[in-house]
């Protein structure tokens, strides 16, 4: 079954390099795009995408408002951020509204296609180096505050769960965590989804924000 892709960027020439480029793989179909957010979910409700690529920076409704809207849905696409700024404070918001990653418009064709392939398979497409590089760019505004929500919040998962949930902002995959801990890999996957349910989370990324958040990410 083709994975269902929605494109949504203000410059109509990069929309028809993405349509081109995902449209010569077999099992991606682009099924609709948008100029800006403001169609986003009527877009949704007529073409039933699986993925949403969405531009940050747009007239009218921008893509951040747009990604909010859209996560809060029941089952909403996932969505993956485009943008030209790799630090953008926008796209950290954008993460944290359940974005599930984000690509630079000139990563490489090949990687854009991955890109949709693993967001569609339910994996993020934020490697830990540039996560890291991104979060640590941002404005430290707010910092206290948000380590004192992000301990509040972790303090609702039991000591194994937020032990595997600081592997998770670590970058590590389902198969290290288990290396590491000593559990097999579905016993992992179970953990990381009652983290998810009881953290009321979309993905693994927001887990990495949040064990950020709260100072428990060693350099």
């Amino acid at each position: 079954m083709s994975v269902r892709v929605l494109i949504v960027d203000d410059d109509p020439l990069l929309r028809a390099g993405l349509k081109m480029m995902l449209g010569g793989d077999p099992d991606i179909r682009v099924v609709g795009e948008a100029g800006d957010g403001s169609g986003v979910q009527q877009l949704i409700d007529r073409l039933a995408p699986d993925v949403v690529l969405m531009d940050i920076r747009m007239p009218g409704t921008d893509g951040l408002t747009a990604t909010e809207s859209v996560r809060r849905r029941p089952n909403p696409p996932e969505i993956v951020i485009l943008t030209t700024f790799d630090a953008d404070e926008h796209v950290l918001r954008a993460l944290r509204a359940g974005a599930a990653g984000f690509v630079l418009k000139d990563t490489p064709p090949a990687e854009i296609v991955e890109s949709v392939r693993r967001v569609a398979a339910g994996q993020p497409v934020l490697s830990p180096a540039v996560t890291k590089r991104l979060m640590t760019r941002v404005a430290a505004s707010g910092r206290d505050q948000r380590k004192t929500k992000a301990l509040d919040r972790l303090a609702e998962l039991n000591d194994r769960e937020r032990e595997i949930a600081v592997a998770v902002g670590e970058g590590k995959s389902n198969a290290e965590i288990s290396t590491s801990l000593y559990l097999s890999v579905p016993t992992v996957k179970t953990h990381v989804s009652r983290i998810l349910t009881k953290l009321d989370l979309n993905n693994r990324v927001q887990i990495a924000l949040i064990v950020h958040d709260a100072g428990l990410l060693h350099d």
